[in-house]
């Protein structure tokens, strides 16, 4: 997987690749599809949500720049996969999830693989952020929005970065956000699609009722 999907794509940061080489992926998918724990595909998990193929988790964690320490704010749990790649990096991870089945499920594995103590768990609308806990040095969204959620920049420290899918419910482009000072540059980092993003600062709450939505890269 990381030879193939990962290193022979462009991803480059030995520290990503080494976190997901040791991370047993066949832990965050649902028993029926273990066979395809490692293929170059986003499967799906309870609650209607899906967990990203390999190559989009860490194109997502190459582009947010995690360094030990950093507090990382995670806009939908889901199976937990991806605030466990942080936190074998070395981050702090806040991660907020809207299905609770979802969030009980990611922490009970989290704490079997032993990687809780860096990752807390919520159930909230993510979309909004946590203005409250702000600012973070990181903050990664892993749902599709169909514009960067107002809220979000604003809770980045200076030199923070967020990395969210923005665009249409069939495509979208992966979009990273620097904070620099008051001023926010943004840069287009590639098409993909994702499971929507339900909340204030997302779509609406029938957004994930409508075929079509399916995490994976776009072709």
């Amino acid at each position: 997987m990381v030879e193939r999907q990962l290193r022979d794509r462009g991803i480059l940061d030995e520290e990503v690749l080494a976190a997901l080489a040791t991370l047993p992926r066949e832990r965050f998918v649902p028993a029926g599809l273990l066979s395809r724990a490692y293929s170059d595909d986003a499967l799906p998990i309870a609650a209607g949500q899906s967990i990203s193929q390999p190559y989009m988790v860490a194109r997502m964690t190459e582009l947010l720049a995690p360094r030990p320490g950093m507090r990382v704010l995670e806009v939908g749990t889901g199976s937990g996969y991806q605030a466990a790649v942080l936190s074998k990096l070395g981050c702090v991870v806040l991660s907020v999830e809207r299905h609770a089945e979802l969030a009980d499920a990611a922490q009970a594995r989290l704490e079997e693989l032993g990687l809780a103590g860096r990752v807390r768990i919520v159930i909230g609308d993510g979309s909004v952020g946590r203005p409250e806990e702000a600012p973070f040095g990181g903050i990664l969204v892993t749902a599709a929005a169909p514009r960067i959620p107002g809220p979000l920049p604003g809770q980045l420290a200076d030199g923070g970065r967020l990395v969210v899918p923005v665009g249409s419910p069939r495509r979208q482009e992966l979009m990273l956000v620097v904070r620099r000072g008051d001023e926010f540059e943004t840069k287009e980092c590639g098409a993909c699609v994702f499971v929507p993003l339900v909340g204030a600062s997302g779509f609406g709450e029938d957004a994930e009722q409508q075929r079509g939505w399916r995490d994976r890269p776009f072709d």
